[in-house]
């Protein structure tokens, strides 16, 4: 079959679903449908908002399907109707089988991480929280289990010390890209042959797992040592953000989200912070976390310097 002949339908919301879109695209691919959410309503003036995929398959005129529920009569009859040969999911919902299961070729995601490694829904997160040296995109067919389906193609990726979520994303996104267009290349000329996760040149007796991040889980803890403390911060940098609490000199006491911070050897009272010599400093059991970039409950994100200029902190 030759790749303008083959009928996509592409299931994804977020930014990092748009570039592979894109790439499938122009590789020269008949994308006949997107499956995205829904428009919410967002901002003081509660207008709707589309999606990043749905905006981007609006510029090009691409059918768009925006289901409520995925088992809905009508939307299976609609995505019945677009004969899709081949599926693929990048950071969507979790499929039910009479969706994923519809094409003759099936339904393959793109996941950023090593699988069987961080499975779950931050695997972005998760890698840099956990000080991992490297980490990588999987192409993987659906199954029942969530992110457990036979891998398809994997490539790895180096972490750089000084990575973040959002520098992470934005790399992974890029090879992701990539994968999956090889992936569709080799399945079109039958050069593919899945394999069972627990048979992955990655897999080992210790799976690491991603689990969703709630509020509670960003709390930054200062008992840890040092380099923990760092991971943790750029794990959850730019979003959902670490956070600690800090009082003002008027005794309020305020969240406050730090996005940016480096490692440092100056020694305090382990969960305390003071400014020494114009640095904002947190310290932890073995060191201190010097912090470069915050937001205070209420204001905007700002550098550490510009924060203490114009904020008091109790003595």
């Amino acid at each position: 079959m030759k790749k303008e002949e083959l009928r996509i339908v592409y299931m994804g919301t977020p930014d990092f679903a748009v570039s592979p879109l894109k790439r499938i695209i122009e590789a020269g691919y008949n994308v006949v449908g997107v499956v995205t959410v829904a428009d919410k309503p967002a901002g003081r003036g509660r207008k709707l908002r589309q999606s990043p995929v749905k905006q981007y398959a609006d510029e090009l005129g691409i059918k768009t399907l925006q289901p409520i529920k995925l088992k809905d009569p009508i939307f299976l009859q609609e995505l019945s109707a677009l004969k899709a040969d081949i599926q693929i999911v990048v950071a969507f919902r979790m499929l039910p089988e009479i969706v994923w299961n519809m094409p003759p070729l099936g339904t393959f995601n793109l996941h950023a991480s090593l699988l069987p490694n961080y499975r779950g829904a931050a695997p972005i997160n998760w890698a840099l929280i956990n000080g991992e040296e490297f980490t990588g995109v999987s192409t993987f067919f659906l199954k029942h289990e969530i992110d457990t389906g036979n891998i398809l193609l994997q490539r790895k990726v180096a972490i750089d010390s000084k990575d973040t979520a959002g520098s992470l994303h934005d790399k992974l996104m890029l090879t992701g890209s990539d994968l999956v267009v090889e992936t569709l290349d080799q399945i079109i000329e039958n050069k593919i042959t899945a394999i069972a996760q627990d048979k992955a040149p990655y897999a080992d007796q210790n799976i690491k797992e991603a689990p969703k991040l709630f509020k509670e889980d960003c709390r930054i803890d200062f008992s840890k040592n040092t380099r923990d403390v760092y991971n943790f911060i750029r794990g959850l940098s730019p979003y959902p953000a670490a956070f600690t609490e800090v009082k003002l000199a008027n005794g309020e006491d305020k969240l406050l989200k730090i996005f940016s911070a480096e490692e440092s050897d100056k020694k305090g009272s382990v969960g305390e912070y003071s400014v020494i010599d114009g640095e904002l400093l947190f310290f932890t059991v073995d060191g201190a976390i010097k912090i470069n970039e915050l937001q205070l409950e209420g204001k905007k994100r700002m550098l550490s310097t510009d924060f203490l200029r114009g904020t008091r902190l109790a003595d």
